[in-house]
């Protein structure tokens, strides 16, 4: 009941609320607000603080957070390690949104026909990593930087190129772009590339492509990755390359647990996904 209890306040922590809480966890939201209430009452201390909607942490939460959060994950990652995956456990791939939809969808529609019991979802790469880490996802398909410390095996398939796409001609490099979330820990470089160029983030937004269509629509140039390209079959006419932007690549990662690797139907799928990459590459 206590690790159930720390794993409530850790995304809690995340989502702010009881109710995206509850969705998260697959439990209701009075069921998150008993779990709280016992970890409370274990510890023998207030760890939220109803704020309107949300919920504010106390100062013994975030210590207990700082403190615990890594180490819980990692002994969940160890606990994951020790299941073992027969012909119809479900393997979790969690996946850059961009990725999937630009590189796996045909190859995972056929893969599918083979395993059916794989399940896909997608975050943003700090949730893939820490889903990885955790045990939550078997296997991890992100684009970006990782964090400079993890406990997994990283396999690096390409860095993703970006291109400029407006729907007038671009002769010159812009001065303002629409970009992705640059405070995003795993876009934080494209920030130092952009300024070095004395290029001004127009608007950070949180889906490349809602970025592209702003752009085809005339709003603004925006930076997209071939991913998107591809997945929107944006016309060569609408993207532009500037050799001033060559450096600006994301590293494309399959990232798993080292005891992952073992099972043959995650070796399988592993090896599927990063064929696929090549292929499109």
């Amino acid at each position: 009941m206590l690790l159930e209890g720390i794993e409530t306040l850790l995304v809690l922590a995340e989502e702010g609320t009881m109710s995206r809480t509850g969705s998260r966890l697959y439990i209701s939201q009075s069921a998150v607000s008993k779990r709280i209430a016992k970890l409370e009452a274990t510890l023998g201390t207030k760890l939220i603080i109803p704020a309107g909607r949300l919920i504010k942490l106390t100062p013994d939460a975030h210590a207990l957070i700082k403190n615990v959060g890594p180490s819980f994950n990692e002994i969940r990652g160890l606990i994951f390690e020790h299941q073992n995956l027969d012909d119809q456990s479900i393997i979790t791939l969690d996946c850059s949104e961009t990725l999937v939809t630009g590189y796996l969808s045909d190859a995972l529609g056929q893969y599918f026909q083979y395993d059916k019991y794989i399940s896909i979802t997608t975050h943003h790469t700090p949730v893939i990593v820490e889903n990885v880490q955790s045990g939550k996802a078997s296997i991890g398909f992100c684009a970006g930087h990782l964090p400079a410390n993890y406990n997994f095996i990283a396999e690096h398939l390409m860095d993703e190129p970006f291109k400029v796409i407006f729907n007038q001609p671009l002769t010159t490099l812009p001065k303002a772009i629409v970009v992705n979330d640059l405070k995003n820990p795993s876009n934080i470089s494209q920030a130092a590339v952009l300024q070095k160029h004395g290029i001004t983030p127009l608007m950070e937004m949180d889906s490349y492509t809602a970025s592209a269509q702003l752009a085809l629509a005339g709003m603004a140039p925006a930076l997209v990755p071939k991913s998107i390209v591809k997945t929107l079959a944006i016309k060569d006419k609408f993207c532009f390359e500037f050799e001033e932007l060559v450096e600006l690549t994301r590293p494309i990662n399959l990232i798993y647990r080292q005891n992952s690797y073992k099972s043959p139907r995650v070796k399988t799928l592993i090896e599927t996904i990063a064929d696929a990459v090549a292929t499109a590459i």
